[in-house]
């Protein structure tokens, strides 16, 4: 594995995102959002709340179940307004020295802290070698980092990095952030640091966007030492986060929704197999790394009209050389169920 430290902000358009590629006509193989979301009991509970739209949001019981959920005090929960909140109130609390955000990966956590006046230190995995796994060898995070944000499952690459190995990254002195938003798309949320309070200065951050179909209503959490919560959030706005977004939280930290959940999961783990197993069969076509996300990450190696190609054929898919580390012959798929798969596939064998 070649690894590179980048700071060239403009190489990568930092603030594409899959929603830009979707559009009427187009199959949607590039939002991460699960199908047939959000369920109707959901739904109703967010009709409800809208009688209480009168009164300023209270956070007292979304925080308290988000708490109980994960075995921490209520002092450790911040609600916020979707996971990319998390980040611009991070960028906004914290003065770092030496931040360091490993790509390829989400890009809102570094647009967040260069939109705040920071510099990024980009730690590329892979970088010129196309066959490597993407997977984190922390020795390539400099020891002298401050601030350190990765993502598990890491989005674009669906790779799930080992939490001992995560583990490793977190210091005294150093604000470790991990971004958690796709680590209830597999069974058992398997390596989630979410329960850990042993490690300095771990944050994480976590998502109902993606499992629960919410992406319209942004709401989301971050789990964090009580001295770093109260500093996220004096950061946000008063009230960020909406009545229907704390009832959200608040319904889906049940010991039934998380059953409902990981049922979810367990739909997308086998459909996730099928597409992998039926990409694997294609000439011309490599799958990154050992996906673990409701995604998959693919090169098509001296091809870079993959993407359009499909476009043209009424399958919108992601493009991957927005995400540092990455270029024009990558993109990613969202799983979806067997029979669109399928036909992604034929139009794939088609096309190369």
């Amino acid at each position: 594995m070649t690894r590179t430290r980048e700071a060239d902000p403009t190489q990568y358009d930092l603030h594409h995102h899959g929603d830009a590629e979707v559009g009427p006509g187009l199959v949607d193989l590039a939002v991460n959002v699960r199908a047939g979301t959000p369920p109707t009991w959901l739904r109703e509970r967010l009709t409800a709340s809208l009688g209480n739209l009168a009164a300023y949001p209270d956070p007292t019981a979304a925080t308290a179940a988000i708490a109980a959920r994960h075995g921490r005090p209520e002092s450790e929960v911040v609600p916020t307004a979707g996971g990319a909140e998390g980040f611009v109130l991070l960028a906004r609390a914290l003065r770092p020295r030496h931040a360091v955000v490993v790509h390829p990966q989400f890009t809102e956590p570094e647009a967040a802290l260069r939109a705040a006046g920071h510099d990024v230190d980009r730690v590329v995995l892979s970088r010129g070698d196309p066959h490597g796994d993407l997977t984190l060898d922390p020795d390539a995070v400099p020891a002298s980092a401050d601030l350190v944000v990765v993502g598990n499952p890491t989005n674009p690459s669906s790779v799930r990095h080992p939490a001992a190995v995560l583990a490793t990254l977190a210091r005294p002195g150093r604000t470790l952030v991990v971004d958690e938003a796709f680590i209830d798309t597999a069974p058992g949320e398997p390596d989630s640091l979410a329960g850990r309070r042993d490690l300095p200065g771990l944050v994480v951050l976590r998502s109902l966007t993606k499992t629960w179909g919410l992406a319209g209503l942004r709401v989301g959490y971050a789990l964090a030492p009580a001295e770093l919560a109260r500093d996220l959030r004096t950061a946000a706005p008063r009230w960020s986060v909406s009545t229907p977004a704390l009832v959200a939280l608040e319904a889906c930290s049940t010991e039934g929704a998380r059953a409902e959940a990981d049922h979810a999961a367990r739909i997308v783990t086998a459909d996730r197999d099928h597409l992998v197993a039926a990409l694997g069969k294609l000439p011309g076509l490599d799958v990154r790394g050992t996906p673990a996300a409701s995604f998959v990450l693919v090169r098509t190696p001296g091809r870079t009209d993959v993407r359009e190609r499909l476009r043209e054929r009424g399958l919108a898919v992601r493009r991957g050389d927005t995400f540092p580390g990455l270029d024009p012959e990558h993109v990613r798929i969202a799983v979806r169920s067997r029979d669109i798969t399928d036909h992604l596939v034929a139009t794939l064998r088609e096309i190369l």
